[in-house]
């Protein structure tokens, strides 16, 4: 479609530019009270077949000078052929011009006044729109590629969280077929939803925050059924009934790494969930305590995945529209996010 529009607006200027002595003259005899003699039809023809010689020059510089000389720095190459272009029209204006006005004297003098600055200004003119051209087409494949390579990390991103929650969530029910529990039914539905969610769910750019939140509870009641009374879980995730926008699994790894972090060798282990939005803008907050005797210890190497590549995420999808604080003080670990909402 934008090459039909582009080769339009081609052809209406090149239009206006030919047909313009056509009319503009009867306007100007109209006021005087001239009128057209015979001869006068050789001079709207002469200038209608150089009018062609400038549109044949102004896409010759551009689309094959520019190109094959000017852009690979052959100057001099490139200045022999526009001079012999020039040259070109001057020995065809003397043959027309003496076909068309056989009275009349050709004066080489009168061809350069009357035509090397309209030359000039073609040959820049063309010069002008090739490099226009190519910028533009140069910044529209560079976009391109930025898309695709976001599109692409994003989903390298995502296929590296989705495992991750697997592998966990299914160490939790070998734990509770192992214990033998009654909750192992109840584990088992709650897990059926989060499949659910990212199998269904997360292939879309975009999912209604309501959705996202009710994943987050899910896997918040599926942890809660495994650690019991071992862990305290303060959690506020209200309904939301305005039908906000998220990326999907983005408020999950905050949550993740909280369990995965804050149980365990913790005294009074504990952790705060809280989501609240306002304004459309959405604060969630994830605290836990974690054991600070373990902080020089090596770390696995899933160890900050999930951290690392929520931000990552945050940075590709909500440049200049987020918030991230990540704090540790006293035993706690606080992670805060606001993020504006569509």
């Amino acid at each position: 479609m934008n090459k039909w529009i582009t080769g339009g607006l081609h052809l209406l200027f090149w239009s206006l530019f030919i047909a313009s002595p056509f009319i503009l003259k009867p306007i100007a005899d109209s006021g005087k009270g001239q009128v057209h003699k015979p001869e006068e039809y050789s001079v709207y023809l002469f200038h209608l077949l150089k009018n062609l010689f400038w549109i044949a020059l102004f896409y010759f510089n551009s689309n094959v000078l520019i190109p094959a000389f000017f852009n690979k720095k052959k100057y001099s190459q490139y200045l022999i052929i526009v001079l012999g272009s020039f040259f070109l029209l001057w020995i065809a204006d003397g043959l027309f011009f003496t076909l068309f006005f056989k009275t009349a004297q050709y004066r080489a003098l009168n061809f350069i006044a009357f035509n090397l600055p309209v030359f000039i200004f073609i040959i820049l003119a063309g010069t002008a729109y090739r490099i226009i051209k190519d910028r533009i087409t140069e910044e529209s494949e560079k976009q391109l590629q930025q898309t695709e390579n976001l599109k692409t990390e994003l989903l390298f991103l995502r296929s590296q969280i989705s495992p991750h929650f697997m592998f966990n969530i299914l160490n939790n029910m070998v734990a509770l077929a192992r214990k033998k529990s009654d909750i192992l039914e109840p584990s088992l539905i709650k897990l059926s939803s989060l499949l659910r969610y990212m199998l269904y769910e997360t292939d879309e750019n975009k999912v209604l925050l309501e959705k996202e939140i009710e994943y987050l509870q899910s896997y918040i009641d599926l942890q809660q059924l495994r650690f019991g009374k071992m862990i305290r879980i303060n959690c506020n995730l209200p309904h939301v009934a305005t039908p906000y926008t998220i990326e999907p699994m983005l408020l999950i790894p905050f949550v993740e790494n909280a369990f995965k972090h804050g149980v365990g060798m913790i005294k009074d282990a504990q952790i705060d969930i809280d989501l609240r939005t306002e304004n459309d803008q959405l604060f969630f907050s994830v605290k836990n305590k974690y054991n600070t005797e373990s902080e020089n210890e090596p770390k696995d190497k899933t160890s900050g995945i999930g951290l690392n590549n929520v931000k990552r995420r945050l940075n590709l999808l909500y440049n200049q529209q987020h918030e991230l604080f990540i704090k540790e003080d006293e035993g706690w670990f606080t992670v805060s996010l606001q993020l504006k909402l569509h």
